[in-house]
Parts: C-alpha cells; structure tokens; sequence
C-alpha cells in the first residue's frame, strides 16, 4: 500500500523489523502499563508485546518522523492484520484460541483479522485516528478482503459491570446465523443477560467502548458469547464487518480519478461521526 503523509505523521505498512519492534514496544505501553495487563517475563524484561502471531502479520503504523529515524522509528499508532490465506498456511488466527470463527471462515477465504490497535497517549486525537482508518480501509481494498473480524473488549473482568452494554449488542448487532462465530463453550460468558424491552439503548450505546461505537456505524456485528481476558483484565468481544457497507463509505475515496487533497477531505467528512480510537487488545 502508499504511504501517506500529513501534518508531520505517516501512515504505512512496517518495513523493518525495528518497526515492528517499535510497534510492540507501543503496544506495551498502552496495554500494560496503561490498562494494567499482565505481561509474561520475556514481555517485561524487553517491555514489548509479543506473540507469535506477529511475525504473521501485516503491521499497519502511524510513524511521527520528526521524532523518530530508521534506527529508532517513532511509532505512535498501530494496527495488527493478519489475512486468511496467511493465517492458513502459518499461525491460523489469533481470536480461534477463544471462539469458533468456523461458520465466518468457510463462508470465504477473503478474510483479514484485526488485533492490536491502539495510539500513543500523546498522539490520541481525531487526525490519528483518520490516518489509521485510512490505511485500513486502503488495504482492504488492495486485498480484496469481504469481512473484517477480531476482538474489541470492555474493560475490567466483571460482566454484570457490563450488562447493559454487552445485552444491547446482543439484542441489537446479533450477527447473522450464516457468519456467527460464538465463544467455545469453556469461555463463554452470555451477553443475553437483561430482556431486549428493559435496555435503554441510548444509554447503552453511551457505555460501549469507543472502538466498538466506530465498528457499529459502519455496520459491524458481533458474534455470540464473550470471553474474560484476565491477562489483559478485559472482557472481549467478537467483532465482525462486511467490507460492503465500509466500501459504500470508504473505499470509493481511493478511485485514480479523485486527487489526494479531495480524497482526503472527502474521506474526512465521511468518518467525521467517529469516536476516538480507544486502545483495544
């Protein structure tokens, strides 16, 4: 995909190793040592998160080049993706340690899993946010992906702090039974936990996670059951999108025929509903 640059921030994919290095060292920060996750001994001796879905992945970043070089990259926003044809011939995906993806993966291959977004505390603000949506959407769009899925979570381990919100999206954003996926029954946590005529949905969608108020407006479900994520102190959800109701949104701003000003200001005013991207394992 193009790199794209604005006000002194560039959107692209990892090219280095180091990038990518810099990429989890981000990713602890945030997730440990802001949100309180616990790492292991490796991930606290070299303060980065790591696992071994990385070397698998694509690594969508925001880089801030007045701070940073190619020996030491100032990585300030990123984005995990990780394709289906890649998580088939190597690490298979992250979120099936957790639910059944079956019926969404044999409905077809053109698939990519979302994990590990989140922005640098210093840089969390409408124009990261935008360049990061961009870069997703691009790529997309470049792979042919039909549905997008990963996890997007609450936080805290307690699900009745969370009735509310987890109930709304099960009455309200279901997926369809065709491309379900549901937590293995050794996880699952029920979202169904107050009748549909008791939710007040204004206050409900009030209480859900930013990133997950940004998946519903462009169409997102979410599959069926949650999962406590203790070492991440969260309680995670299945997201999964159609690319057809971003594409109607999105991806026509990256026609040959519209110039780089007006995609931009176009695809600005089509996210400007959005929410602040929230760091979410």
């Amino acid at each position: 995909m193009r790199p794209l640059r604005v006000n002194g921030l560039e959107l692209r994919l990892a090219r280095s190793e180091r990038e990518v290095e810099a990429s989890q060292a981000l990713r602890y920060r945030v997730f440990y040592e802001e949100m309180g996750a616990k790492p292991t001994a490796h991930e606290a001796s070299c303060r980065r998160d790591i696992d071994r879905y990385d070397q698998h992945c694509d690594h969508l970043l925001v880089l801030d080049n007045e701070h940073g070089d190619a020996q030491n990259p100032c990585v300030v926003g990123s984005y995990r993706l990780l394709r289906g044809d890649v998580a088939e011939h190597a690490s298979g995906f992250y979120s099936d340690n957790e639910f059944d993806l079956d019926p969404l993966v044999r409905k077809t291959p053109e698939v990519l899993e979302l994990g590990r977004s989140c922005i640098d505390s210093d840089y969390r603000s409408r124009g990261t946010i935008q360049l990061l949506w961009r870069g997703l959407s691009q790529y997309i769009f470049d792979n042919r992906i039909r549905y997008m899925f990963g996890c997007a979570s609450f936080p805290g381990t307690d699900p009745a702090d969370v009735k509310l919100p987890l109930s709304y999206l099960y009455h309200h954003h279901l997926a369809p039974e065709d491309i379900r996926t549901r937590a293995f029954d050794a996880h699952f946590v029920d979202m169904n936990m107050m009748d549909k005529d008791a939710i007040d949905t204004r206050q409900a969608f009030r209480q859900l996670p930013p990133l997950i108020k940004g998946y519903l407006r462009v169409g997102s479900v979410v599959g069926d059951g949650a999962v406590i994520d203790h070492q991440f102190n969260t309680i995670i959800t299945h997201i999964i999108i159609d690319t057809k109701n971003i594409t109607r949104k999105y991806l026509d701003h990256y026609t040959p025929e519209t110039d780089e000003v007006e995609t931009m200001q176009r695809f600005d005013a089509a996210i400007a509903t959005n929410d602040a991207l929230a760091p979410c394992a």
